[in-house]
């Protein structure tokens, strides 16, 4: 009869997770690349810079001179009478006539202050673009690494309650050969029976999650990717080298939210003195020049006429204008500048104590991490000593089979807690860069350096399968 504490239970979890793939597993820089071209919001933000970006070009070329050009032509026909009072009686007169024009016009601003407020806040525009572009990118990174390591979670859950159900269908098995021999009661095969059925609803539940997992990353990338590389056994865990009141100085100064938070007040206060412009008056040179052409011809009282005319013209002014009155409207709009100015501060304020809420909270996550992590690892080894105690109790008869089967859950759990604490301490030093400011793309290519490729946990659970059936 074989004997369930002959299973080394951390060894077969440990070795299922660190199997080699029997293909290149996705790393997360790769990942991360797939997403770069796939993301349909770090494609959305890239089409928001470029949009942004004209405003200067724009604010610009209402400082240049505006030419017009124009042409009409006019086909004109009259016919009727009139009275002649030299004549003393009504005469016929016709006209028939074509008329054909163009003009063409310069205007050169001289002085307009809302186009000066505009272009001054051009470069705040396209700065802010440049900004919110970055902040999304690196929000995409922890986008990408929150939803890669979930999957990894979601495997190793999967992976562990497979082996709690195959360790506990042995179990049931042993216990169903000493119920037969009289050794232990019914109801510790009961007691097995109850334990390996919920088992088994807990691993169709892990499937459902790591299905969920795999398709969230999935909407990222737009690729469904079923082999990732995991951390090694020797991922380096490093706190920060400087202090956290060094991270929150340096997530104030340029957290890049926060920085176009800062832009979004700038550009408020500018729209103040945009909406007074309409109080202001304006100077403009106007030069134009127009020809006008006549053929036709007429009648007056039987007489005939030639209609025959050209025209040309030209102008140079200095038109000069100053709003009296507009019923309000503009007043109104300086105001409702005055509230919005007033809630860009306040929004300002807002992003500005998050920043240093999160900052902190990486921080502290960072540190508490790295030493759960160890923590978290001396529970693997003292939940499988546990294990092996008592199933050494249990073979004597001092504790009993629900004994055995708590104390092997208690170690799939601190071995899947182990793994998971690994990945949050990850993310947690990748947020903390994110809410520095100084998160990039190569923050993921040392994170690759320390990762290794494993097999899907169905690959694995298939070759055990059908190693146990003999196939």
């Amino acid at each position: 009869m074989k004997n369930f504490k002959d299973i080394n239970v951390l060894l077969i979890v440990i070795g299922v997770i660190a199997a080699p793939a029997g293909a290149n597993a996705a790393s997360l820089l790769e990942v991360y690349q797939q997403a770069l071209q796939s993301d349909p919001q770090i494609h959305e933000a890239e089409a928001r810079r470029l949009a942004a970006l004209e405003a200067k070009p724009q604010a610009r070329g209402v400082l240049m001179p505006q030419i017009t050009a124009g042409g009409s032509w006019e086909k004109f026909e009259s016919d009727g009478s009139s009275f002649s009072l030299g004549l003393n009686r009504t005469v016929d007169v016709t006209q028939s006539t074509d008329r054909a024009g163009w003009n063409a016009q310069l205007t050169q601003t001289l002085f307009r202050w809302d186009q000066i407020v505009n272009l001054r806040r051009a470069d705040k525009v396209v700065t802010r673009a440049e900004a919110l572009r970055e902040a999304a990118q690196q929000d995409l990174i922890i986008r990408v690494a929150q939803r890669y390591f979930n999957v990894l979670a979601a495997e190793d859950r999967l992976t562990s309650i497979h082996a709690d159900r195959t360790a506990i269908a042995r179990q049931l098995e042993q216990a169903k050969q000493r119920f037969e021999v009289g050794l232990i009661a019914i109801t510790d095969v009961q007691e097995s029976q109850a334990a390996y059925d919920q088992s088994v609803a807990s691993e169709i539940g892990a499937k459902r999650e790591l299905a969920t997992a795999r398709n969230l990353l999935r909407e990222i990338t737009g690729e469904y990717t079923r082999n990732l590389s995991a951390p090694k056994e020797d991922f380096p865990l490093i706190l920060p080298e400087q202090s956290e009141r060094d991270w929150v100085d340096m997530s104030l100064s340029q957290n890049l939210t926060l920085v176009a938070s800062r832009l979004d007040e700038k550009l408020a206060r500018d729209e103040i003195s945009f909406q007074k412009t309409g109080h202001y008056p304006t100077f403009d040179l106007v030069a134009s020049t127009s020809n006008q052409v006549n053929d036709g011809t007429g009648t007056n009282d039987g007489a005939d006429s030639i209609i025959d005319s050209d025209f040309d013209s030209d102008s140079i002014s200095l038109q000069f204008s100053i709003p009296i009155f507009s019923g309000g409207g503009t007043s109104s709009r300086v105001r409702e500048a005055v509230y919005l100015h007033r809630a860009s501060r306040e929004q300002l304020q807002r992003i500005t104590r998050e920043t240093e809420r999160q900052s902190r909270d990486a921080y502290l996550g960072v540190l508490a991490e790295q030493s759960r992590v160890q923590a978290l690892k001396q529970a693997v080894a003292s939940s499988q000593t546990a294990l092996e105690a008592t199933q050494a109790g249990f073979e004597v008869g001092t504790r009993t089979i629900v004994d055995v089967l708590n104390s092997q859950f208690r170690l799939y759990v601190a071995i899947t807690n182990y793994y998971g604490s690994r990945y949050e301490y990850i993310l947690n030093v990748l947020r903390l860069k994110q809410a520095a400011g100084t998160l990039q793309v190569q923050d993921l290519e040392l994170i690759d350096q320390h990762l290794t490729d494993r097999k899907p946990p169905e690959e694995v659970i298939a070759e055990e399968e059908a190693k146990a059936s003999g196939t």
